[in-house]
């Protein structure tokens, strides 16, 4: 299956070519109409997201489907998500303290593919104390073992294989083959 990925996209408009893959996986930071536009173009019978720490907490349009502590099932693979990142600063949507992603994920069912906005705490981290990662992510890993956990917001492309969980840091777009 190839997967269309994108993450923290700044521009408001589609700029990354046409092709086909059979989903979208949209990992927060990105306009709803990049979303729309990267779907058409790649020909995208499925759209996936999540939300990151500079989006809106309005509801996505149709057809994208909002994995925010939900599962959805497609050609065979099961995928699920969470929204943002840590709290770094007072307000904003989608910043949650550490012990709350802990709660979000702590029944959180076992998937093949897993979005994300933040990376795991100590994958793919920058020392700044804004992009680090959720200390639920790495507990959820150990305990689900996802094939694939897609994670953007540390606006790096990283590779890192965390147990039987391949963690990958998508900046921008991606296409990948599962």
């Amino acid at each position: 299956m190839k997967l269309l990925i994108l993450a923290d996209i700044d521009e408001l408009s589609w700029r990354g070519g046409r092709g086909r893959a059979d989903a979208l996986l949209a990992l927060g930071d990105i306009a709803d109409a990049v979303i729309l536009q990267a779907a058409e173009a790649w020909q995208c019978p499925a759209v996936f997201a999540v939300r990151g720490n500079h989006d809106s907490d309005a509801p996505f349009p149709e057809p994208v489907v909002d994995l925010h502590l939900r599962t959805a099932e497609f050609a065979g693979l099961r995928f699920g998500g969470l929204n943002g990142c840590w709290q770094y600063k007072p307000r904003g949507a989608f910043l949650y303290y550490q012990e709350e992603a802990e709660a979000f994920l702590e029944a959180f069912p076992a998937v093949d593919v897993f979005l994300s906005h933040n990376s795991p705490r100590r994958v793919h981290d920058r020392e700044d104390e804004i992009h680090t990662g959720f200390t639920a992510l790495n507990t959820y890993i150990e305990r689900a073992a996802p094939r694939l956990l897609l994670h953007g917001h540390q606006h790096r492309e990283c590779e890192t294989q965390v147990g039987r969980t391949k963690v990958l840091g998508v900046y921008g777009w991606k296409v990948i083959e599962v």
